[in-house]
């Protein structure tokens, strides 16, 4: 059963559950009428029903059990009566009583005791669903005593077929390690295993209760990390969140900072082309170079950007702001912003983290800046975060607009959200100081606002500003005096007599009339403003002595004998600092430097200012203090720690006797080129790393429709995954081309395209990749092979790897020398001239400057038959006959596509002219027109080349062959043996490749040979001729062997011919199935037949 299998029952058994409660809310009340209120009578209605001998009616209770469970209702009294039925062979019941158990396992834990033994040999059961749900209530039963049984049941599940099992296993390790911290240690030992799990269902569950039990063992990751960063994008989205912040921690503690300044960004960590051995020995310091470990993780993670999971992108983004280059950070940004779009709840994380984000990178959101903008509909909450990333973003060039913008919000309705923004204004003038004098301007207008939330505020902030420069704003001081009367808000008036009091000289004549009027209220006024009253008259006592030494004595009087007791003792404080006397001490003499002090101005700044210290995305930035379990980001080590810990070992697989999982698949590489092609690296350091680091899917197999001629489709969509892989090859033999000066517009348009369609293929490769993975079989691989042993198997099991390190080195170097784009021949006169010669081609296709060799290496064509067939006859095309043959080299064009000679001949009187192929295809073919031919004189020939992509597919191509005045419809049937390409591999490889390929990807027929074939160069001639493979070595006389790849999909194809006298066993092994039955068909005719 498949995983979609799986969430499916298990979600078809919870919805009708809560679908038969909905049903019951239509049931009159004498029935439906509460199943817990004083009608007992219902009660024993379910039980009844659960102890009934009928199936059905036990199913019915608990739909409807369920049902209530769903809605809230409490159902614990009917756990005794529901526990009977956990033995039931019924698996939709089995499935129910589960469902209820692990809700209220916990609570009624002696009664589930009793079913222990049910439980454990449910974990032998054959449905793999209800394997899982025995663990799930068996480590819901939070009992010391069972803790031994828990651990044997978690050790068992961790090695099951079935991932979703091991998923389950993984979530119950956290179960016991919260009921029995002392079993670490052992469950250590389980993490280690199911962390080396090639299921992308099981990695972020295993990873969860890697973080929750032993966080600190980075080693445990090692051995992993690279799968786990390929796996990354197929894992269901919460097990994304999980292991990104764990990856996040990780890079932190192996890889160096790449914030340096001699940061070098080359993905290819490898030395330019042209550069000398003395060059490299000149180089005294060496500049940062990026781990290509760390540019995985990068480049893995990209995709997920685009996550419909705002949790997702929100990881993702916190793990490039603490990861990535400074330069690349930009890319964070309009995900973030389309995270806005979303509910409140989201918002309100969403904007936290840019607000810190804005502190620091200011360029980043800028572009955004509108994004920002407050709307009515927004909660206050949300509106003040964004004034705060505002108020961040705010420079010279854009701090107009944004004033403007806050002129709207200071009239808003919300009172808390007009506050924020006034301190928003005075922020910005603090920060720039070109707008400080029309910030003060408009803060002393608001002044006069009807509104005393805006006037207060106004106040508090203009006391702020006027702490910078106050000689310079006595005006606005002495306009605050004017509106004191007005204004009734404690905080406010408080400030403007701190104001009077700190400035009194600057204005001598209003602060001892303010001092009066104050004297007159003291009594009704709030305690902050009589502590800044007090303030006032000393600091007036101490340099206005003679106006206010009364007015000081009074007030003093009238604070001696306040309720508040913070007054009184201010009040005696202050009377013996400034009143000298008797008793007074030396402090006196210093009262006016006391109290008169300059005080440095306030500095205006951000609230999230300091939470960069939480790493983003996290509860503890969040609420701006440290979570219980928050584990802190690392400093980036001075040194990198070794990175070889990372290389995964390739151990020789064992071979599977068993039928291979079948789910579509796709060449992950492809995928992986899309981003970077750091991989060469990795390909250097060892065989088997970059074979691990291809796509999770790789474990599963491609399976075929039968119906492969008609289904154009879905051939089309296999083919394109792996186009954007082999159009690497076509460097070589354009390389040949450059010279011809007539297809020098075509070639541009043609390198665009090709850049544009391996982009487009990458991607699409990349989005199915989720499907694969979620179609992983209960019949899966024993997770405790080890994953070691599976890298090597991924290497070699599906189409991609003929595709092999080899040529993608070759490429990737050529890169520098050869042209890119695509190259069309012109049609020369010539009827016998041929585009490309075998042996040329062979030279390139061999060309290696890599120090390391392949496993599977391309080849050159064994046998290329000069046979040509009829395409248009010259009857039919009136004068024009056309005929073509399979050259079996490498396409030019394409590395999917079939390359074809075309011969066309005029056997008329008169000149042919703009003879040329259709663009409509009316098939859907991809074909590559060769150069329309101008003029063909009477009687002459020429020879052009052209590539179709067949789709892995003998079903025809059919096109247009037109001339000036006629169009004639024609069409290019293939052999199957046409659709291959000659492959070398060495006999023990053979042999590891075929053992892959069994049980459906195998196809075998038994012949009887006539004596002239049974020799070996007669049937490596018959075979070589029907197909265009190559031949393999072999140390038996009596068995000869064939490999070969599909043009268009790379799938391998591997055929065998093992002799016994007088019969034959042919068997082909490949995942296109239908090519191989009908490879089969045609060796059999002709290793039957005997040459004439």
């Amino acid at each position: 059963m498949s995983n979609n299998n799986v969430s499916y029952n298990e979600q078809v058994s919870l919805e009708s559950g809560v679908d038969a409660a909905q049903e019951n809310s239509s049931i009159p009340a004498s029935v439906s009428g509460g199943l817990f209120s004083a009608d007992y009578k219902k009660n024993e209605d379910l039980k009844e029903m659960l102890e009934s001998n009928k199936d059905s009616q036990k199913l019915e209770a608990m739909k409807r059990i369920v049902g209530l469970i769903a809605k809230g209702k409490n159902a614990s009294e009917l756990f005794p009566a529901v526990v009977k039925n956990v033995a039931s062979k019924n698996i939709e019941l089995k499935k129910l009583v589960y469902v209820y158990l692990v809700r209220y396992a916990e609570e009624q834990q002696d009664l589930a005791l009793l079913s222990i033994s049910t439980f454990q040999r449910a974990l032998k059961d054959p449905n793999q669903l209800i394997r899982a749900s025995a663990l799930r209530v068996l480590s819901s039963i939070r009992v010391p005593i069972i803790v031994p049984i828990m651990m044997l049941s978690i050790k068992e599940a961790s090695t099951d077929l079935s991932p979703y099992v091991r998923k389950t296993a993984a979530h119950a390790i956290q179960k016991l390690y919260s009921l029995d911290p002392d079993q670490k240690e052992h469950l250590i030992e389980v993490i280690e295993k199911l962390l080396k799990d090639k299921s992308t269902l099981v990695a972020g569950s295993v990873v969860m209760a890697f973080e929750e039990v032993c966080p600190e063992r980075i080693d445990l990751i090692h051995k992993n990390y690279r799968k786990l960063c390929n796996l990354l994008v197929d894992v269901e989205e919460w097990g994304q969140v999980v292991i990104i912040h764990m990856l996040t921690r990780y890079a932190r503690t192996q890889f160096v900072s790449p914030w340096r300044e001699d940061a070098v960004f080359d993905e290819n960590s490898e030395k330019a082309f042209y550069d000398s051995e003395e060059e490299r020995k000149v180089e005294q310091v060496k500049p940062y170079i990026m781990d290509p470990d760390h540019r995985l993780l990068l480049r893995n993670t990209k995709p997920l950007f685009q996550s419909r999971n705002t949790a997702v992108v929100m990881a993702v983004s916190q793990l490039y702001w603490h990861l990535a280059p400074k330069h690349e950070l930009n890319i964070i940004t309009k995900s973030l912003v389309r995270l806005l779009r979303s509910h409140r709840e989201v918002q309100f994380i969403v904007l936290q983290n840019i607000a810190t984000m804005s502190i620091q990178r200011k360029g980043m959101f800028e572009p955004f800046m509108k994004s920002f903008y407050v709307r009515s509909t927004d909660a206050t909450h949300i509106k003040i975060l964004k004034l705060e990333i505002l108020t961040n973003l705010a420079n010279e060039a854009n701090i107009s607009t944004i004033l403007r913008e806050f002129q709207t919000y200071v009239k808003s309705q919300d009172k808390a959200f007009a506050a924020a923004t006034i301190q928003a204004i005075g922020r910005c003038a603090t920060d720039i100081s070109e707008v400080t004098d029309t910030c003060l301007n408009g803060l002393v207008l608001l002044l006069s606002n009807r509104d005393e939330t805006v006037v207060a505020e106004s106040v508090v902030v203009i006391k702020k500003l006027l702490q910078t420069q106050p000689s310079q704003h006595s005006d606005i001081i002495k306009h605050m005096a004017k509106l004191f009367d007005n204004i009734t808000v404690s905080m406010a008036r408080a400030s403007i007599l701190w104001l009077m009091g700190e400035y009194c000289e600057h204005v001598p004549k209003i602060a001892p009339d303010v001092l009066r009027k104050m004297a007159k209220t003291f009594t009704s006024e709030e305690d902050i403003v009589k502590l800044q009253t007090v303030n006032l008259a000393a600091k007036l006592y101490l340099t206005n002595s003679k106006q206010t030494k009364l007015l000081t004595q009074y007030i003093l009087n009238l604070g001696k004998y306040d309720q508040n007791y913070d007054i009184r003792d201010r009040t005696r404080f202050i009377r013996q600092l400034i009143v000298p006397n008797e008793k007074s001490g030396a402090l006196s003499k210093y009262a006016r430097r006391i109290l008169m002090a300059p005080k440095p101005a306030p500095v205006l700044q951000s609230a999230f200012k300091d939470r960069d210290r939480f790493q983003l995305g996290t509860l503890s930035h969040t609420l701006n203090s440290q979570a219980i379990g928050y584990l802190e980001l690392s400093d980036w080590p001075a040194v990198a720690p070794d990175q070889s810990v990372r290389i995964v070992e390739v151990v020789e697989p064992v071979k599977e006797t068993g039928a291979p999982v079948h789910g579509k698949s796709k060449p992950g590489k492809s995928s992986e080129k899309f981003y970077s092609d750091s991989e060469e690296e990795e390909e250097e350091e060892e065989e088997g790393s970059s074979s691990e680091d291809s796509s999770s899917s790789s474990e599963e197999s491609e399976s075929e429709s039968e119906s492969e001629e008609n289904s154009d489709d879905s051939n089309k969509s296999s083919s394109s995954q792996s186009d954007s892989e082999k159009k690497k090859k076509t460097l070589k033999n354009k390389k040949l081309q450059q010279q011809k000066p007539d297809g020098k517009d075509r070639k541009q348009k043609n390198g665009n395209a090709v850049k544009g369609e391996s982009r487009s293929e990458s991607e699409s490769a990349s989005e199915s990749s989720s499907s694969e993975s979620s179609s992983e079989s209960g019949s899966e691989l024993d997770s405790d092979s080890d994953s070691d042993s599976g890298t090597d198997q991924k290497k070699n099991t599906r189409s991609k790897p003929v595709q092999s390190t080899l040529v993608t080195k070759v490429e990737k170097k050529e890169v520098s020398l050869l042209d890119l784009d695509d190259f069309s021949p012109a049609a020369v006169p010539s009827p016998k001239s041929s585009i490309l010669s075998p042996s040329l081609l062979s030279d390139l296709q061999g060309l290696s400057i890599s120090p390391t060799q392949s496993a599977l290496q391309a080849s050159s064509p064994v046998f290329v038959p000069e046979t040509s067939h009829e395409l248009l006859h010259r009857m039919t095309g009136k004068g024009l006959s056309a005929q073509y043959r399979f050259t079996r080299q490498p396409c030019i064009y394409g590395n999917s596509m079939v390359s074809l000679q075309l011969t066309l001949s005029n056997s008329s009187d008169q000149a042919l002219e703009n003879i040329h192929i259709s663009e409509k295809s009316s098939t859907g073919q991809n074909i590559h027109r060769f150069n329309a031919i101008e003029r063909l004189e009477p009687q002459a020939s020429v020879t052009v080349s052209m590539g179709v992509d067949f789709n892995d597919s003998t079903q025809a191509a059919n096109f247009q062959l037109c001339t000036k005045e006629d169009e004639f419809s024609v069409s290019i049937q293939p052999a199957v043996g046409e659709l291959l390409l000659p492959i070398t591999v060495s006999e023990a490889d053979f042999s590891k490749e075929q053992g892959k390929l069994l049980g459906m990807n195998e196809s075998s027929a038994t012949i009887t040979m006539t004596p002239e074939n049974v020799s070996s160069q007669s049937v490596n001639r018959k075979v070589v001729s029907v197909a265009n493979l190559g031949v393999i070595p072999s140390s038996q006389e009596n068995i000869h062997r064939f490999a070969g790849k599909t043009v268009s999909s790379g799938c391998l194809v591997l055929v065998s011919v093992a002799l016994k006298d007088p019969d034959a066993v042919i068997t082909i092994n490949t995942e296109r199935t239908v090519m191989g039955s009908m490879l089969l068909r045609q060796l059999k005719t002709a290793l039957t037949n005997s040459d004439p």
